[in-house]
């Protein structure tokens, strides 16, 4: 992992879920390249909102060179395309991009927030990251993503399929 490390959350529980998963993999490709790392793809428990299907997530990893907010625009403009509508927090959604980390950057503004400020209390987020990223080091919280999962606080269930 370098400083050009994007590290991106996939997420979906609406549709055709591994579809909805392969489209937006596809989109990013034409955006980011070809992922460096991608995990295993897991079943997971809706977090915040516990009364919706199941999600299906995934860390993928990209070299990027450009800036967090060129990221943030380029998923969610993959968002919008794959039918993504925010209408209610932590609600059912056809696609789901987030940014986990941009390499050690720590980020802050009213639009973004990198490392994603709730990705430590989150198992969906932290088993797929444990997976491929197990020794890198939280630039805030200086524990790698073993010792956040390790910690987390979540208990809904996260399934590796």
């Amino acid at each position: 992992m370098n400083d050009q490390s994007l590290i991106l959350l996939l997420g979906s529980n609406q549709g055709n879920r591994v579809e909805m998963l392969a489209q937006a993999q596809q989109r990013l490709h034409t955006k980011f390249g070809t992922a460096l790392l991608k995990s295993s793809v897991y079943q997971t428990q809706a977090w915040g909102n516990t009364r919706q299907p199941d999600f299906l997530n995934q860390v993928i990893s990209y070299d990027f060179t450009g800036t967090a907010l060129q990221a943030l625009h380029l998923t969610q403009q993959i968002e919008l395309e794959l039918g993504r509508v925010r209408n209610q927090p932590w609600g059912p959604r056809t696609i789901d991009i987030d940014i986990l980390y941009f390499g050690q950057l720590v980020y802050q503004t009213d639009e973004l927030v990198i490392p994603h400020p709730a990705l430590h209390l989150r198992r969906f987020t932290l088993a797929p990251l444990a997976e491929i990223f197990p020794d890198f080091l939280h630039p805030v919280f200086q524990k790698t993503q073993r010792q956040l999962l390790a910690a987390c606080p979540d208990k809904l269930n996260v399934e590796l399929l």
